[in-house]
């Protein structure tokens, strides 16, 4: 069973680190909830792993992964109480073996890799990084039909991902040298890594920008529709996130998309109304396909795609 005081400091750690989706969270019922924090937690330290020690040679960040990997899969001993509790939460909700070291994997990728040549690569990596967390979080919830929901997992992982990555450029050039959009999408519009490597923003890496955005886009619509198969009590607080998350959309469209010159945030403020908002909208219609149309800062369909295009605006929900 998973002590107090590691349960503590799996949700101080989900506070002060993910404030996202934090907010979100609290939503969830306490079955959930709880295992949740220490699943967050355990993300978070294994990208302290990664990436918290600039002066450890990428051979000793490999070799403190490796133990990381076994102390979060039960095989040796450790002190540290979010591993100690994600070994005990992966038992009791059956997480499965595999889907931990693909997670470690795509971590123990940031040691070396530093640039994505295609989109193929980084979704990829993504498997790890967000897939495999799409279906972790399944697997505490525990839906009735998993398999079937399995698939839009997936999408909102990779979908809240991308955004990470397109809200994070210059934050990753400046602390870790990482750059994650792809060669092929910059390339395509006239940009390069090296362009943003510098981080020099103009119109061609806008344009990557936006096309990025628009692939995370459609990986929010095809993980929105699949939230019906959660557990009731746990729909609404996923849907929040997928509408969190998703209005980073909106900060980088109001920057004209640069993200190589700040890195835009969500106020607590705006948290806040997005909920309320969406809740409202779901005490009205619990249906978390039209709730995200009318609320999120994501496009509907292909109409409100041109008239972005054209507009640089979308219509106001």
């Amino acid at each position: 069973m998973v002590e107090q005081r590691q349960l503590a400091r799996s949700k101080q750690i989900h506070r002060e680190t993910g404030k996202t989706f934090y907010v979100a969270t609290r939503f969830l019922p306490e079955r959930v909830r709880h295992p949740t924090y220490v699943l967050y937690a355990f993300f978070r330290v294994a990208d302290e792993v990664v990436d918290g020690d600039n002066d450890l040679a990428p051979e000793e960040r490999t070799e403190r992964l490796e133990s990381f990997r076994r102390a979060a899969l039960g095989e040796e001993p450790t002190d540290d109480p979010v591993l100690a509790a994600f070994a005990e939460i992966r038992e009791r909700h059956d997480i499965p073996k595999s889907d931990v070291n693909t997670f470690v994997d795509a971590m123990a990728t940031d040691v070396e890799t530093t640039r994505y040549e295609t989109y193929g690569e980084l979704r990829e990596y993504m498997d790890g990084s967000a897939a495999a967390v799409g279906r972790m979080m399944t697997a505490v919830m525990a839906p009735d039909r998993a398999e079937a929901a399995l698939p839009a997992a997936t999408a909102l992982g990779e979908a809240f991902q991308l955004t990470n990555f397109v809200r994070d450029v210059r934050e990753d050039v400046i602390e870790r040298d990482r750059i994650y959009l792809p060669a092929e999408t910059l390339e395509a519009h006239g940009a390069s890594h090296e362009q943003v490597a510098r981080l020099e923003f103009d119109e061609q890496v806008a344009d990557a920008v936006q096309a990025e955005l628009t692939r995370a886009e459609a990986l929010y619509r095809d993980g929105v529709a699949g939230i019906e198969l959660l557990p009731d009590d746990c729909q609404f607080p996923v849907l929040l996130a997928a509408i969190l998350y998703a209005d980073h959309h909106r900060l980088i469209r109001n920057l004209d998309y640069d993200v190589v010159s700040t890195t835009p945030s969500l106020s607590t403020p705006r948290k806040l109304w997005l909920a309320a908002r969406a809740r409202l909208a779901w005490w009205r219609n619990p249906d978390p396909v039209a709730v995200f149309r009318s609320v999120s800062a994501i496009p509907s369909d292909e109409t409100d795609h041109r008239l972005r295009r054209v507009t640089g605006r979308l219509p106001v929900p």
